[in-house]
């Protein structure tokens, strides 16, 4: 298991100090802006009688919106804490949570036996984990996806990181949930773009469709303005 214990805190601690208010994280966007027109996407390659993960769920937003489409949604992330405010916000009782690091190879197969096949949802989660890490997390994907799953992956580019400086370096400062970021020493986009695909197809996994797109943040700009980070995504298949 590969996962920093720097990275495991950061993660830990940007959750511990977040609160239960829809959209307080700065990604914690509606699902009318993510999963569900992520969804269209995903829909023409993936068996929606199968079960999805959201992987890097947070506080689950994502993942309860994804259980109205699918017949069980489980959503996993590496912080404890993120698990804890994703079980408080599904008060209906429509999702499943539980804490888990993707690069543990031996957790994620036990996931798998006891899924089955599944789809998997994950958005920017490679772009941000720590370069050793980023392989497991897509082998992570594949084992999951096993023979009949599909997965739907955003990442942000590179050019995100352009969008992220000039928010940051407006004249009142970072914006709230963006010095947020930075202040638990958060990496956003700090991976390649090319690296990401390629990733995929070492992890065994083939790009079935892909485009270029935006990940909607919570946060706005002095003008009043929202910050959309340039992002890719991904449908991919075992190969």
């Amino acid at each position: 298991m590969s996962v920093s214990e720097r990275y495991r805190q950061a993660w830990e601690s940007y959750w511990q100090n977040t609160s239960d208010a829809p959209g307080e994280a700065i990604w914690d966007a509606d699902p009318s802006l993510s999963a569900i027109p992520h969804l269209a996407l995903l829909a023409p390659h993936a068996d929606a009688t199968l079960p999805i993960a959201d992987l890097g769920c947070g506080n689950g937003t994502q993942t309860r919106c994804l259980a109205t489409r699918f017949p069980r949604a489980i959503g996993v992330d590496l912080s404890s804490a993120a698990i804890e405010h994703a079980r408080r916000a599904d008060t209906e009782k429509v999702a499943e949570f539980e804490q888990l690091s993707l690069t543990d190879t031996a957790r994620v197969r036990e996931l798998h036996e006891r899924l089955g096949d599944v789809n998997v949802y994950m958005r920017a989660v490679i772009h941000q984990s720590d370069p050793p890490d980023r392989l497991p997390v897509a082998e992570a994907v594949a084992t999951l996806l096993g023979r009949r799953g599909r997965a739907f992956v955003a990442e942000l580019t590179e050019e995100s990181k352009t969008v992220l400086r000039e928010a940051a370096q407006s004249p009142g400062g970072p914006p709230p949930k963006l010095r947020r970021v930075f202040d638990h020493d958060l990496r956003p986009a700090d991976a390649r773009t090319a690296e990401v695909p390629e990733l995929l197809r070492e992890a065994g996994l083939t790009v079935l469709a892909h485009g270029p797109t935006t990940l909607p943040q919570t946060e706005y700009r002095a003008d009043g303005t929202r910050i959309d980070l340039p992002a890719h995504w991904y449908v991919v298949a075992p190969a």
